[in-house]
């Protein structure tokens, strides 16, 4: 496990399209944002815990920033 430092506003890149970036640190809550390619999807980790139990394939609705630190837009992508 590679385990680094970060600030607020500061990022962290994996590969060329995936970018983390530290939103704000509250007491012992981080919060991410995280800018990823609308085929990768992102879950918290019990999110996805429940959708591999429960057969994986059947979620298709994701969550999107649509600018630096903006708000989460659901996008369906059962089409």
């Amino acid at each position: 496990m590679l385990v680094l430092s970060r600030q607020r506003d500061e990022s962290i890149m994996i590969g060329d399209d995936v970018e983390i970036i530290i939103v704000d640190i509250r007491g012992d809550k981080v919060r991410l944002g995280i800018t990823a390619p609308i085929e990768i999807p992102v879950h918290r980790k019990e999110v996805y815990e429940t959708i591999k139990r429960e057969g994986g394939s059947g979620y298709k609705v994701h969550t999107r920033h649509s600018k630096k630190h903006g708000s989460a837009k659901p996008t369906d992508r059962s089409s």
